[in-house]
């Protein structure tokens, strides 16, 4: 029943949202004719001159003027209003209705035994601005993973020792580059989800990505002794993946 009244609920919202989009073009911002499809049309052949500079302009601007618009629209005001009222309401059922976790408590075989927790240190942290890379010098591996705004991350694999086994590096970034040197007998597993940017993973080029998601996988991965597993996401950007 309560699911039942959340996609109602959620229905309404689309329902209402696109009414309210066609009413304001009509009537009451019929400049939005115009400056949606010009933003989008700056944002695409920007993003096909790209990277030369006119092209970068195009893009950005484009996606200024698109903001600009969108933030000033009669449908955006009423969908932020209409999501927050549905995260209220949520807030308010949960308090009205809390899950209740009854654990299940068993005694201990033997004498209970300290449990020990080592601390490791991370060779990247999440940061807003400025470039990451890994030593150049011999270095302790750790799995990384990271989120990032602004800047390039940096990862030479060469020179330390993977452990036996999958080896995960896990980044999302906002806009930037992110740059992954791999031995060559290590198998590589690639999963890279960007919104524009290019690819240059092994064999495997594009000069030009757009809200696209690959999957990339070297032969003998699967049965691999040691592998790695690069899972990257990011707005606007580049990953380059080479053997070294």
């Amino acid at each position: 029943m309560l699911r039942q009244m959340k996609k109602d609920y959620i229905s309404w919202i689309v329902i209402i949202s696109a009414v309210l989009l066609l009413l304001e073009i009509s009537f009451f911002n019929k400049g939005l004719i115009f400056s949606l499809p010009a933003s989008a049309a700056m944002i695409y052949f920007g993003w096909k001159k790209m990277p030369r500079k006119f092209g970068k302009f195009l893009f950005w601007g484009g996606l200024l003027f698109l903001a600009s618009s969108v933030l000033g629209m009669m449908t955006f005001r009423f969908f932020l209003l209409a999501i927050f009222l549905y995260m209220i309401l949520q807030f308010a059922q949960s308090k009205k209705s809390p899950q209740t976790i009854h654990p299940v408590l068993t005694e201990p075989a033997g004498e209970p035994q300290d449990t020990v927790i080592v601390e490791q240190h991370p060779l990247f942290k999440n940061q807003l601005f400025g470039q990451q890379q890994t030593p150049s010098h011999v270095y302790e591996w750790n799995d990384i993973n990271i989120f990032t705004g602004i800047g390039d991350s940096i990862i030479d694999l060469s020179y330390t020792v993977l452990p036996k086994g999958e080896t995960i590096v896990f980044i999302r970034n906002i806009v930037g580059s992110i740059k992954i040197f791999i031995p060559y007998d290590v198998e590589v597993n690639i999963r890279h989800a960007a919104v524009a940017g290019s690819v240059d993973a092994l064999e495997h080029h594009e000069s030009k990505v757009f809200n696209q998601t690959l999957l990339l996988k070297t032969p003998g991965y699967d049965g691999a002794e040691q592998r790695v597993k690069i899972i990257t996401s990011m707005l606007v950007g580049d990953l380059e993946v080479k053997r070294i």
